[in-house]
């Protein structure tokens, strides 16, 4: 019996051991994969507002620029916007697109008013009044969630371009906003009649497989500790004989 025991006593300390191992490789995967996909910025403006807070961290997955799509919150770089610093946008219409504003206080797009409800409560799209442009192709028209500060593709609308930004300036497509941890970004269902939204990056697999890899280790290391415990617990206890008795 007690070889049984101590068969059993090795058989679990092979599989605790081999489920701290697979855990540390899922635990520390899942970091790598993370930082291979996405990116961290600090945004250091009020412009994302009450989408993106200034100051908030978040979390952008890498993109090519012609996957954007609209609705999309994007970080792009752009020189004749602010040269050397990374700028964090929404895109509201993409090549050869019609967007103007407002109607009845809506953007529109395409002719079709758009429901913005990551807009702050009782904002009208219409303080960023702007005339009707046309997006060429291979451009990206972008707002600020704060229609009223933000310096935007209205900001911008006597160059050249009208405001517009090439695809090829894009390098991330924001996903979440991690510090203060508000979760995922809300998918800005209001154009998707336009055409398809883009689906969001694979952040939460990565949490996913950090977090099992986390537990597989706690699991395994407490396997020690709690097997010796219960070993001890189903000894017999130690017989003693009255004395004088033989």
């Amino acid at each position: 019996m007690g070889e049984r025991i101590r068969g059993g006593g090795k058989v679990g300390q092979r599989v605790s051991g081999l489920a701290v191992a697979l855990g540390m490789v899922l635990f520390l995967g899942g970091f790598v994969w993370g930082a291979v996909v996405y990116r961290p910025y600090t945004v250091p403006t009020p412009s994302m507002t009450p989408t993106i807070d200034v100051g908030d961290r978040v979390l952008a997955h890498r993109v090519d620029g012609g996957d954007v799509r609209r609705g999309d919150v994007v970080v792009f770089n752009d020189k004749s916007w602010v040269s050397n610093a990374p700028v964090v946008k929404r895109v509201v219409a993409v090549g050869g697109d019609t967007v103007a504003c407002c109607t009845h206080g809506k953007l529109t797009v395409n002719g079709k008013q758009i429901d913005e409800p990551y807009l702050a409560a009782g904002t009208p799209a219409e303080i960023m009044n702007f005339p009707k442009v046309t997006v060429p192709k291979g451009r990206l028209f972008l707002l600020g969630d704060e229609r009223q500060g933000s310096l935007d593709s209205t900001a911008h609308l006597t160059d050249a371009a009208r405001g517009t930004v090439d695809e090829s300036a894009v390098t991330a497509r924001v996903d979440a906003v991690v510090w203060p941890m508000k979760g995922m970004l809300a998918r800005p269902t209001g154009f998707e009649p336009l055409g398809a939204l883009s689906e969001p990056g694979p952040l939460r697999s990565v949490v996913t497989v950090i977090v099992a890899g986390a537990v597989l280790v706690l699991a395994g290391g407490a396997y020690g500790p709690i097997a010796k415990r219960a070993s001890r617990r189903s000894r017999p206890a130690a017989r003693t004989e009255p004395a004088g008795v033989r």
